[in-house]
């Protein structure tokens, strides 16, 4: 029998989810938490970190890394109110590094809370409704849906699916409160509980999102579980079940790729939950233990094969899923600007650079959006593109807000490829970055934007994504130009996604400088503007021209078909 990964015994000896974490707070001493509770803080929404930037000096000195912490907030579907936003704004000014960090998880995270701030944060977030319960660690983490304001009913239909699935997967355990709110340990003899995860939870994390066609934001093929909305009669009729995607892999190693999700069938709205449930038993139960690189439901679902992994779902719901329904995807990116409905009320997509929240000279993005949330109206929908919608502005206050935005520079206007950009935290925070990543892609934008001026696509939508590490919180393999760090200064190019986020790309060049990433995609985007067809997408040229061939670890594939039919 194969040996369980240490982490595995971590969970089942951590009398779910507590641990020494209580302890661990009370040392003054260390910026830091025992390695075993580093784990289980996770489960917690938290990751202890340091700053890598501060560790060979620190390392010179004898010194303690200088250790801090990055907490994650639970927000289905992204939608916060403005009290609550005002709330994590102060959380990240006062208790944090004095700014926020907009996710692809459509989610927010706080970086650099020593270890004496993380209670008193945790509680001022707490007051407001919010938490961090579940946002890492190996089980369902935030639910992310289409952020589409614009399609009210249909919008508030897949939210409140998002909030449903999350509030039936969150683990029993009372452990957070106990630690972070109440400060009152429990010291039952027997801990609570898991009726859906058990004592040792899921092999790895997992990740769930809702997609409303046309719109594929949250890039449904990219998670271990998708919903996509199918909407006859302006209504959400039911959903396609997508598993087994996942974008992480390790480099150097072929066993571990990424996967694009398999569209398995059709659920009516009121079986979604259970399909949820479902999926993550079986994934619990058939789940690889030994190794985490190989832990995620991908692996599971190529270990044990798509029809088998179908039959086991469908055996274990009241109905079995029916044949997937006809859909169509036209876009990832987020809606720029304002938009207004027929009875004057407003929303307003802002562009927020890597999602990074933060006042800067001209451009005071995070002091503009407490001015807008101070005026007590609207909601505020966080996207899977990092960026943020000023959502149900009453008629008659979009003036006030506009002003507003202006003052603050959050009107200014992005050109197209930097509004398709995403890139994830990387250095100096992430212990797993390779490069750069937040810090570096504006600055090579900037050198691509010239190139596609020079070739006379200044007004070309292309989607591009950076990673620091290969394991693609970013989302990169579904991109039509992404990078994924390697070294430092130095990253792997693959071209060939899907603008509509429905295909995987394939790596191109390795071990990529600046100057060579510019060179490259420079003589492509001339090739691309000489010899596109009408309405020829960026990833869909390269392929056709042959610059990259139609075939990947991960699988190449037309997702816009139902399953049968894309077999």
């Amino acid at each position: 029998m194969t040996k369980p990964h240490p982490n595995e015994t971590i969970k089942a000896n951590s009398r779910a989810l507590r641990g020494g974490i209580a302890e661990g707070l009370r040392r003054p001493e260390t910026g830091a938490l025992a390695e075993d509770d580093t784990q289980l803080t996770k489960f917690h929404g938290i990751y202890q970190q340091d700053d890598r930037d501060l560790r060979a000096e620190r390392g010179r000195q004898k010194m303690e890394k200088a250790f801090s912490f990055m907490a994650r907030l639970r927000v289905p579907g992204g939608v916060l109110t403005p009290a609550q936003f005002l709330a994590a704004a102060r959380v990240g000014r006062q208790r944090a590094n004095g700014t926020l960090r907009l996710t692809t998880r459509q989610t927010i995270q706080f970086h650099g809370i020593l270890k004496g701030n993380l209670r008193p944060a945790l509680q001022a977030l707490h007051a407001e409704l919010l938490d961090s319960i579940a946002a890492c660690g190996d089980v369902n983490r935030n639910v992310i849906a289409t952020a589409d304001p614009w399609r009210r009913a249909l919008h508030a239909e897949a939210a409140a699916l998002a909030d449903a699935i999350a509030s039936h997967l969150l683990p029993a355990s009372r452990a957070w409160h106990e630690i972070w709110i109440d400060g009152a340990p429990l010291h039952a003899a027997e801990p609570e509980p898991e009726p859906i995860y058990g004592r040792t939870y899921l092999p790895r994390k997992f990740k769930i999102a809702i997609a409303l066609p046309p719109h594929n934001d949250v890039d449904v093929f990219a998670h271990d579980l998708g919903f996509i909305g199918i909407v006859e009669d302006g209504r959400i009729a039911g959903y396609n079940v997508v598993i087994g995607g996942g974008m992480g892999m390790t480099h150097g190693e072929p066993d571990t790729f990424p996967r694009a999700g398999d569209v398995i069938g059709f659920c009516p709205p009121g079986q979604a939950v259970a399909v949820a449930e479902q999926v993550v038993i079986l994934q619990r139960d058939h789940g690889d233990r030994a190794s985490r690189k190989h832990a995620r439901l991908k692996y599971t679902v190529e270990r044990l094969g798509l029809d088998h992994v179908r039959a086991l779902l469908n055996a274990r719901l009241a109905t079995p899923l029916a044949p997937a329904r006809p859909y169509v995807f036209t876009a990832t990116g987020d809606r720029p600007g304002w938009a207004a409905e027929p009875d004057g009320t407003a929303h307003v997509t802002l562009f927020i650079e890597n999602g990074r929240l933060v006042d800067r000279p001209g451009r005071a993005v995070l002091a503009g959006l407490e001015a807008v949330a101070g005026l007590g109206i609207g909601r505020f929908v966080l996207t899977p593109n990092q960026n943020l919608v000023i959502a149900d502005i009453p008629p008659g206050r979009r003036a006030t807000v506009a002003a507003l935005l202006a003052a603050h520079g959050l009107d200014t206007p992005a050109g197209p490829l930097r509004r398709n950009a995403i890139a994830c935290v990387a250095l100096p925070t992430c212990g797993l970055a390779l490069a750069e990543s937040e810090r570096y892609l504006p600055e090579l934008v900037t050198a691509l934007e010239a190139r596609m001026v020079r070739a006379g696509l200044a007004e070309d939508e292309i989607t591009i994504r950076m990673t620091g590490c290969p394991n693609g919180c970013a989302r990169p393999y579904l991109a039509e130009i992404a990078l994924v760090g390697r070294a430092p200064g130095t990253y792997n190019l693959y071209l060939g996604g899907a603008f509509q986020g429905t295909r995987l790309n394939k790596l191109y060049r390795r071990d990529l400088g600046h100057d060579a990433i510019v060179a490259v995609l420079g003589g492509l985007f001339d090739a691309y503007a000489a010899g596109r067809a009408p309405g020829e997408r960026f990833g869909d040229f390269v392929i056709r021209a042959e610059h990259v061939q139609e075939t990947t670890a991960g699988r190449l594939f037309h997702a816009d078909l139902p399953a049968e039919a894309a077999a």
